[in-house]
Order: structure tokens, then C-alpha cells, then sequence
């Protein structure tokens, strides 16, 4: 899936009431302050990563997450048992 479809899919599937807008300036370096709000409520934190993805006219700040954080997050998921192909048996 691209982006811009992944986009349109989550975009649809927002709950209209949690939906933040505040503005900020672009200094002259070309930065900006994420809120605190906005920090707080994503847990942002000092130095950490963000992926910067361009749609259309948008700018979308997705913070990164180490694949190590990832460990484990399927644990306890009741995954469907398949049969393998008899030339991968064990």
C-alpha cells in the first residue's frame, strides 16, 4: 500500500472528535515547536526520530519506532494454525 493510500485509509477511519489543529511558525531555519499537547498526548520525546512524509500539500510527521521496541507485540495472539507444503517440512 503507498502512502497516500494508507493515508486516505486512516483519514476515514479518524474519530472526528479527536482531531487537534494548533498552528505554528516555520522560523527562518525552517523549524518548528510541536506543541506540548501534541508531545504529551504521542509521547514524543527529546531526540527522537520522526519519518517526514510530503502529501500533496501536507507534511506528516510519523515518530520512527525501533523494530526492537516490536518484540514480542504478537505474543498471546491467537494466530491460525496452516499446513506446510511437503517440500518445507521441518
Amino acid at each position: 500500500m503507498t502512502l497516500p493510500a494508507y493515508f486516505e485509509s486512516v483519514q476515514h477511519n479518524v474519530d472526528r472528535s479527536e482531531l487537534r489543529m494548533t498552528t505554528v511558525t516555520v522560523s527562518p531555519k525552517f523549524q518548528v515547536v510541536i506543541p506540548k499537547k501534541v508531545r504529551e498526548h504521542i509521547g514524543l520525546e527529546a531526540g527522537q526520530k520522526l519519518h517526514v512524509f510530503e502529501l500533496d500539500n501536507s507534511i506528516l510527521l510519523v515518530p520512527h519506532v525501533p523494530i526492537e521496541s516490536m518484540r514480542g507485540f504478537l505474543k498471546g495472539m491467537n494466530l491460525p494454525s496452516f499446513e506446510r507444503e511437503p517440500d518445507r517440512e521441518l
